[in-house]
């Protein structure tokens, strides 16, 4: 049977981030994918200005009952980019009446990157963030976003693989039983991935070479990649790995042609590869 998921993310029109990211890529992978957008821009914030913004908060609520009344299993929820600690709240209420016991609720907790939070971010956004991380499954945090959910000072650079296996264990310890850290960097040259399984305390790193450039909406296209694989079917491990290709694939078919970079990277000429990669598995 098809698997059919919901995401709740906001919609920039131009330049690939949010729902305009994780609607074609679940799509592509054959996944049912319902949406509750958060907010509309004419353009994401990153290198654009003059943008327009429609806060769509008022709205969460009454899309979530109505879709309530239709009776449907969302077999994952999956939220990104909340543009406040209120949204925080109310997506919480979302999760309590579309989501069942059987629900992979994931959650990318985008709000944080550099070592700070993103601008526009109350003080409050990682303690609401918390809450919404404890009811997960899975969590996708870069390193800084791990960093503000735990309380702990954030390091850019001297930290080692102990260091990044001890921040996966305190995560999953907040609820979630998969980690994924993003933004990992104990190896020059190198970024990477961290994942660790609760269970098991089944703990990797996976590393891609490091690209200098700024890539906007990258977090959302590698979140997406990674729970587009899970619900196929892939394992943990294996849906990181693929995900991880799959980005660094995007981003450097991005650089191969010159696109600015502010558009996104080119997440729709990897859809085969994605593809491919999932039907191996099955």
């Amino acid at each position: 049977m098809q698997k059919r998921a919901i995401a709740i993310h906001d919609i920039s029109c131009v330049g690939r981030c949010s729902l305009t990211v994780a609607l074609p890529i679940l799509s592509a992978a054959g996944i049912n994918t319902a949406v509750i957008p958060t907010a509309l821009l004419s353009t994401h914030t990153g290198e654009f200005s003059g943008y327009t913004h429609l806060d769509l908060s008022d709205q969460l609520l009454p899309i979530a009952a109505h879709i309530e009344t239709l009776g449907l299993h969302f077999d994952a929820f999956y939220s990104g980019y909340l543009a406040s600690a209120e949204q925080v709240r109310l997506v919480l209420q979302v999760v309590d009446m579309l989501c069942d016991q059987q629900t992979h609720i994931f959650v990318d907790p985008a709000f944080a990157d550099h070592g700070k939070l993103y601008s526009h971010m109350g003080d409050d956004m990682p303690a609401q963030m918390r809450r919404l991380c404890s009811r997960a499954h899975t969590i996708v945090p870069n390193f800084t976003e791990a960093s503000f959910l735990l309380e702990r000072p954030y390091q850019a650079t001297g930290y080692g693989e102990d260091y990044v296996q001890a921040l996966a264990a305190e995560l999953a310890a907040l609820g979630p039983e998969c980690v994924v850290i993003t933004d990992v960097r104990i190896r020059d040259g190198q970024t990477g991935i961290a994942v660790y399984r609760k269970a098991s305390r089944e703990f990797r790193l996976f590393f891609k070479p490091k690209f200098d450039d700024i890539f906007y909406g990258t977090g959302d296209t590698f979140a997406s990649f990674l729970i587009a694989s899970v619900l196929s079917g892939q394992p943990l491990m294996l849906a990181a790995q693929t995900a991880l290709d799959c980005t660094n694939q995007a981003i450097q078919l991005t650089l191969d042609e010159g696109e600015p970079l502010r558009y996104g990277v080119q997440f729709e000429r990897v859809l085969p590869t994605l593809i491919e990669a999932l039907q191996k598995h099955k």
